[in-house]
C-alpha cells in the first residue's frame, strides 16, 4: 500500500547532503501514511474506525510540517523555490 519508494544508497549522498535527505525521506513516509489512512477511511463505513483514521492522517499532517520546517531551514534553495511555487500558483489562479 505504499506509494512513495526510497530508492537510497548511504554511500552515494553527499555527506553535505544526508541530512536534508533524511527529512525528505520522513516527508515522503508521511505523506504515504496520510495516503494510506485517507484511504482507509473513506473505505470504511464504520464511523469509530473512520474518525479514529482521520485523526491519525491529521497528526501525520503535523509531521510534514516539522520535517519541512527544518528542511528548509536547511536548504536555503528549496525554500526560494518553494515560494517561488507559490507566488505562480497565485499569479495563476488570480487570472481564471
Amino acid at each position: 500500500m505504499t506509494l512513495g519508494t526510497i530508492p537510497i544508497d548511504i554511500e552515494k549522498i553527499k555527506k553535505s547532503n544526508l541530512n536534508k535527505q533524511i527529512l525528505r525521506i520522513g516527508i515522503l513516509a508521511e505523506l504515504d501514511a496520510i495516503n494510506t489512512y485517507e484511504q482507509l477511511a473513506d473505505m470504511t463505513e464504520n464511523k469509530d474506525i473512520k474518525k479514529l483514521l482521520i485523526e491519525i492522517a491529521k497528526e501525520e499532517k503535523t509531521h510534514v510540517g516539522e520535517f519541512q520546517y527544518l528542511l528548509l531551514e536547511l536548504d536555503k534553495q528549496q525554500k526560494k523555490e518553494l515560494e517561488e511555487g507559490k507566488e505562480e500558483v497565485k499569479e495563476l489562479i488570480k487570472n481564471k
